[in-house]
């Protein structure tokens, strides 16, 4: 039997796309590969390292306008790998320069991690391995 396959794409449901998009193409300093309305909805798709796709969804009518929470069944939070503890502290000087609110970097014994939130509380981290 084959190994379980890597993660090729996450997408993520937002309340507002023209701010969502801004948001994200801030932080990943690039621009969407994919910017497409499919008639039920439309998404904008970022290709990460990986490759990974990191896509925003925007729908014409949202069953709710509640902000996102991690305390409801369904997704806790997007993961983002980094190499090193070294990259981690560049990233949080970026999300300071973006003006990115975040948790400071929180270390454990099993890697380091640097919390933040989208314009929809969407929970993200940028998280590095131990060492």
């Amino acid at each position: 039997m084959a190994e379980f396959p890597g993660l090729a794409h996450v997408a993520v449901t937002v309340s507002d796309l023209g701010r969502s998009t801004e948001w994200y193409q801030r932080l990943f300093d690039a621009t969407p590969v994919l910017d497409e309305d499919t008639g039920t909805f439309h998404h904008v798709v970022w290709m990460l390292p990986g490759p990974t796709l990191f896509g925003i969804h925007g729908f014409a009518k949202l069953e709710s306008s509640d902000a996102f929470t991690e305390l409801r069944p369904g997704l806790d939070h997007v993961g983002f790998g980094v190499g090193s503890r070294a990259d981690l502290e560049a990233w949080e000087k970026k999300l300071n320069d973006l003006g990115i609110k975040h948790g400071g970097i929180v270390d454990a014994s099993y890697g380091s991690g640097l919390s933040f939130r989208d314009p929809d509380n969407i929970a993200l981290e940028l998280f590095a391995p131990p060492g």
